[in-house]
């Protein structure tokens, strides 16, 4: 499963959504990189032991598709056949 947030989401901040699943109080398995597309950085990820990824989408607002398509698709296609991001 992932957990994707805009970095620069103003309406649900993406240090809301870590802190929420801070409580949560799963152990982190792989601490905090970033993930890349095009060369580019395309925002940062985090996996927790339920096998929850956290990633944030840089550059990216509430509607991280809208605004940076190509690093959401990217995060799909990764997703779907189970490549880290």
């Amino acid at each position: 499963m992932i957990l994707l947030c805009g970095d620069h989401d103003m309406i649900i901040p993406f240090l809301g959504t870590q802190a929420w699943i801070r409580a949560l109080n799963y152990s982190i398995v792989d601490e905090r990189h970033s993930w890349w597309v095009q060369g580019q950085v395309a925002g940062y990820t985090r996996t927790y032991s339920n096998r929850m990824t956290f990633a944030t989408v840089k550059g990216a607002g509430h509607t991280a598709l809208e605004y940076k398509p190509t690093e959401c698709y990217t995060m799909l296609e990764r997703w779907i056949s189970n490549q880290p991001l």
